[in-house]
């Protein structure tokens, strides 16, 4: 009999923990939902916690009771990154509300930004476009994210032209991703000639590896091999002795330099 009785014994404890996780989980749900009611936040949440038990009250845990206890840079990284995750268009609907509501040429910028990091080029070329009026109709930021959507759509005489525009405007802005967009654009073109002087000038001074790994290609499409091999070269050697970071940050840069020495 106490065989017998043992196996319920443990069936009845079991039983018991299981309630009582199952208690604690809605006390956990109904503490969290009236904590969103007192501090008036987004009534969204209530749902969230609610139909789903683990993962909104985690989320709301995350994002709306930690950052305010710890404050932080680490919290509030932690914060922006579940917010996107619960709603990734977020950023987007709030740029294009201020855009709708200054119209203003920095909101237009962030939409605009916005929407390029998303790969949505052809809108962000749009939103720059609209931008350049009145004393911004030459304005060297806009202009200069306006060539970087129409080159991402291929668009590469309107890029050309946008930048072409920017220099003869702006003759003292300076940027290098701006000069090294130039020589891409001017490759993409097949003006090979023109593209090979300005990525001979950017390479130079340009942070990172990219822009000398863009020249010996192009040098090496244009079967001068002797001018390209010790660009690469030059590229791996100097990464051996470089810092972790930048192994690391150029890495893709690197690894087709390396490749490209065989």
């Amino acid at each position: 009999m106490l065989l017998a009785l043992a196996p319920l014994g443990r069936s009845l404890r079991s039983g018991a923990f299981v309630s009582l996780i199952f208690i604690l989980t809605l006390a956990v749900q109904a503490g969290l939902i009236v904590h969103v009611i007192k501090t008036g936040r987004n009534t969204l949440w209530i749902w969230a916690i609610a139909l789903l038990p683990a993962a909104g009250s985690l989320a709301y845990v995350v994002v709306e009771i930690l950052p305010q206890a710890f404050g932080g840079r680490t919290a509030r990284r932690s914060r922006a990154g579940m917010q996107r995750m619960i709603d990734p268009n977020r950023d987007l609907r709030r740029a294009a509300a201020e855009v709708e509501i200054s119209g203003n040429v920095d909101a237009r910028r962030r939409l605009a930004e916005e929407l390029y990091e998303r790969g949505q080029y052809a809108e962000a070329a749009t939103v720059y476009q609209g931008g350049l009026k009145g004393i911004f109709e030459h304005d060297p930021t806009l202009l200069l994210g306006l060539a970087r959507a129409q080159f991402a759509t291929a668009d590469f005489a309107g890029a050309r032209a946008s930048l072409e525009r920017l220099i003869q405007h702006n003759p003292d802005f300076k940027s290098a991703d701006g000069h090294l967009l130039y020589a891409r654009t001017l490759e993409a073109q097949n003006a090979l000639d023109e593209a090979e002087h300005e990525y001979a000038a950017v390479a130079q001074g340009y942070p990172g590896a990219e822009a000398r790994l863009r020249y010996a290609l192009l040098l090496k499409r244009r079967g001068k091999l002797d001018a390209a091999r010790p660009i690469f070269k030059d590229l791996v050697d100097g990464a051996r002795l470089g810092p972790a970071h930048y192994r690391k940050a150029q890495a893709q840069w690197l690894e087709r330099a390396r490749r490209e020495l065989g």
